[in-house]
């Protein structure tokens, strides 16, 4: 076997401690996932697991298409949800963003896996370079023209993480982005 991780669910309880630090007054949180993903039930146990740690309650709430996506926020409204993780998706990702557009329009303080999101909107996100990950994939290729054997090559994992933070999207939540956070963004859009 080989190939690459794109590490969707190991992630995720940093993503959790990203928000937790940057939203401390939220004791109820949601996940939102695809549940078409075979990612989603191992990425629900992460989560959970993370937010028991901290003390936090945990939500879950399944979105699939788009229709799906807008009941989930007004579920989020009626749960009095203080802050959500949305979990790695291809789907969850070409909606970036309607759901950026509903978290704020709603005021829930989101983390998301991609950087895309953060660019759509979106107020915070962690996870791998997707460009980062695009020039491994090519040197893993090169490896493989040169004459590499795939099966005698590892699965590689991203090498290079993200943190982007909106400034424009915290003001419009009313939120005060810690300098913590903001000292380790790699990217802080104003």
């Amino acid at each position: 076997m080989t190939g690459f991780s794109i590490m969707a669910f190991e992630l995720m309880p940093k993503q959790l401690e990203l928000l937790s630090e940057l939203v401390p007054q939220a004791r109820v949180i949601a996940l939102l996932a695809n549940p078409n993903n075979p990612a989603t039930e191992p990425i629900i146990r992460t989560v959970k697991e993370a937010a028991g740690a901290k003390g936090l309650q945990l939500h879950v709430l399944r979105a699939g298409t788009e229709s799906e996506i807008g009941a989930a926020f007004a579920t989020f409204v009626q749960l009095k949800v203080g802050a959500l993780v949305v979990a790695p998706d291809p789907f969850i990702l070409a909606r970036r963003e309607q759901l950026a557009a509903l978290a704020v329009r709603n005021v829930i303080p989101a983390i998301y896996a991609w950087r895309e999101f953060a660019m759509a909107g979106g107020l915070i996100s962690y996870g791998p370079s997707v460009s980062g990950t695009w020039r491994q994939l090519g040197d893993y290729a090169g490896k493989i023209l040169k004459g590499a054997k795939p099966s005698d090559l590892p699965v590689q994992q991203p090498t290079t993480f993200e943190l982007v933070v909106n400034l424009r999207t915290a003001k419009a939540l009313g939120l005060e982005v810690p300098p913590s956070i903001l000292a380790r963004a790699d990217e802080v859009i104003e």
